[in-house]
């Protein structure tokens, strides 16, 4: 028998799993614990089914810098997850692939350069003190919020005015509502590998579709008035509305367009609101880190609202963003089909299989993170931050995949927590604790009840 070369790939190891189910009763039980564990015992590419399928999480930066950048068409979304998030979004820019995708993704890019970032700035600002008023009653009587519903309102209501330059401050209930139940059973279903689509006439089939037309409703409300008015108004929706295929001269039906602003509605509000959800969260519970982030406001900001010029100035605010989507990124763990045989940080992966790709496993790399459980936004100080591989850290995917609007959230995370920390300091409920919940985002579980605490008068304008 000849002995293989040094040179040769590996083969994975990984948890051997039940003989039908393989590991998914383990990832039901507990999914982070389960990648968490995986890397740590089988190292930086791990082998495991999931039920029928075989896959493999890859956790160095090295290889998720493969998978997503250098040979990037060789995972692909076809991949049962996307087939399921399909079901929801449609073929929207998070779920669409080829020359299609690189269209869709050409067409939206102008409405996220730069320049038109910035001009959201102030629209960001002014929905969150309209929120800050509405907290005061709240204050006063000592009455604990729901975080997470009042992020995602927020959220929810600026992604409306930015991109489609519509109030959906009245559809915020409904559509969160509506996404809930289609995260928690598009989870479920993945997990448990219910292939079939939700098209029963009973049970969690008839929830499932009562869910996605309300969404439907929204958006399709959207169009029809943005059609009414006509012209351009500069925003996303319009540029969609106008654009035309190159070859055929067709513009985007209503189907299409429903797509790609279901995407962006989900997409734009549901991750930033998770993220700040975790913000708040993380500073009650560290009061040192608060403490320097009050400093910082109070020294750039002396009780003004903040504007888009402060926000590069605002580096220790940014940190505390960056160090919270590190400690808990919303896509947590994501997947790609691989097309050929590939060697990935020196072991065979097979064309057919699929590759798992998890921010919330990378970003805790004991190599490259020193105290990784511990919440230290100091650690993305410029200078140490260049020391670390490209994907030691990436919440917002990487490559030609990375998503369109990261800056966008980036900067309205900063403006908000700039915004409410000069006037409140939100305090966990004393009975409450604090549990990741992983659905299709990693939210802060059981709506995330907190006090506010007021820290001074109202900021000014």
């Amino acid at each position: 028998m000849r002995t293989p070369s040094p040179s040769a790939p590996r083969s994975a190891t990984g948890p051997s799993g039940h003989l039908l189910s393989g590991v998914l009763p383990e990832v039901r039980r507990d999914v982070l614990g389960f990648l968490l564990e995986t890397a740590r015992r089988h190292g930086d590419v791990a082998r495991y089914r999931l039920g029928p399928l075989t896959s493999f999480l890859v956790s160095h930066p090295d290889g998720v810098r493969q998978v997503l950048q250098d040979n990037v068409a060789n995972y692909t979304k076809d991949h049962l997850s996307y087939t399921t998030a399909r079901w929801v979004v449609g073929n929207g820019l998070l779920t669409s692939q080829g020359t299609f995708w690189l269209r869709q993704r050409r067409l939206a890019q102008p409405a996220f350069h730069r320049q038109r970032i910035a001009a959201m700035a102030g629209q960001m600002v002014r929905a969150t003190t309209f929120m800050l008023e509405s907290w005061e009653p709240h204050a006063v009587r000592g009455e604990p919020l729901g975080m997470m519903a009042e992020m995602m309102r927020l959220t929810f209501r600026i992604v409306g005015e930015a991109l489609f330059g519509t109030d959906l401050g009245p559809q915020a209930e409904t559509v969160s509502r509506a996404f809930t139940e289609l995260s928690e059973q598009v989870t479920t279903r993945f997990r448990s590998f219910r292939v079939l689509p939700p098209v029963l006439p009973f049970g969690e089939d008839r929830a499932f579709r009562v869910a996605r037309r309300e969404l439907d409703e929204t958006v399709f409300r959207i169009i029809s008035e943005r059609r009414r008015k006509k012209g351009d108004t500069g925003d996303l929706l319009s540029m969609l509305m106008l654009a035309r295929d190159e070859e055929t001269g067709a513009r985007m039906d209503d189907q299409q367009l429903r797509d790609e602003i279901l995407t962006m509605l989900v997409a734009g509000h549901e991750t930033t609101a998770t993220t700040l959800g975790w913000i708040w969260a993380l500073l009650a519970k560290h009061p040192r880190v608060e403490a320097r982030l009050h400093e910082e406001l109070d020294a750039v900001l002396g009780g003004r609202l903040p504007t888009v010029e402060d926000v590069p100035r605002l580096t220790y605010t940014r940190m505390v963003v960056d160090e919270a989507l590190r400690l808990y990124p919303p896509a947590y763990v994501f997947s790609r089909k691989v097309v050929r045989d590939d060697v990935v940080c020196g072991f065979h992966i097979p064309g057919g299989s699929s590759v798992d790709l998890s921010p919330w496993v990378t970003h805790r790399h004991p190599e490259i993170w020193e105290q990784p459980e511990e919440f230290l936004p100091e650690r993305f100080e410029p200078e140490r931050a260049a020391q670390r591989p490209r994907y030691a850290y990436f919440p917002f995917s990487g490559g030609p995949r990375q998503c369109i609007g990261n800056s966008f959230a980036l900067m309205e995370a900063q403006l908000i927590v700039a915004t409410v920390a000069q006037r409140f300091r939100p305090r966990l409920a004393p009975d409450y604790t604090l549990v990741p919940e992983p659905l299709i985002t990693l939210r802060p579980g059981g709506g995330l009840p907190m006090h506010l605490e007021r820290r001074s008068a109202a900021v000014s304008g």
